[in-house]
């Protein structure tokens, strides 16, 4: 008979070993350079449009940490950063309504904004997230994700800086996660047949 912590541990093994069949079947979308091409040319524009206004850069988590980062290395202006943690609670179909794990510390009434997220899927929890800040009193709210989904289930609302178009496809890497791995991959896949 096998102890509760073999169980654990020949479970997690296994799923290793599909995980990594995952990863060996995926389609490689969009390559590391491509990325970073695409990251320099976001912060760029960000650096014309904000550079001079001390703005609040705020990471969408999970997904947001690993361009986040990235975004932020190649910004050389004074800002702050903080993050914040929400997802569309239920099936709202306007996406205004959030579930909260983490509220923004950092003062940010009447201050510029820019929110940073990996993917513009659907766009309900962004723009919900947007809203959130206009309604708490920030001056302009911008957004920027690396990932635009291309289907037309979108919100009317788009990203101010956006830095790729990927395929309608499951997604994961640079921030994107398969079954909560994969975050930290620095390119961008997707699942084979999906």
């Amino acid at each position: 008979m096998i102890g509760q912590t073999s169980k654990k541990l020949y479970s997690f093994m296994h799923n290793i070993d599909e995980l990594k069949t995952i990863l060996s079947e995926a389609d490689c979308l969009i390559s590391a350079e491509q990325i970073n091409d695409a990251l320099d040319n976001m912060a760029e524009q960000i650096t014309a449009d904000l550079g001079d206004k001390l703005p609040l850069v705020v990471c969408v988590m999970n997904g947001g940490l690993i361009p986040t980062a990235a975004l932020l290395q190649r910004l050389t202006f004074p800002l702050e950063i903080d993050y914040v943690q929400a997802s569309r609670y239920g099936k709202e179909i306007q996406g205004s309504t959030l579930h909260w794990s983490r509220f923004p510390e950092a003062e940010f009434e009447g201050r510029e904004v820019l929110i940073v997220d990996d993917i513009f899927d659907q766009g309900h929890t962004l723009e919900a997230i947007i809203k959130w800040f206009e309604e708490k009193g920030a001056k302009n709210v911008y957004s920027a994700t690396v990932v635009n989904k291309l289907h037309d289930r979108k919100v009317e609302m788009r990203p101010d800086y956006n830095g790729l178009d990927v395929e309608d496809r499951f997604l994961f890497g640079y921030g994107m996660d398969y079954q909560g791995y994969f975050r930290n991959l620095q390119a961008i896949y997707a699942v084979k047949g999906k």
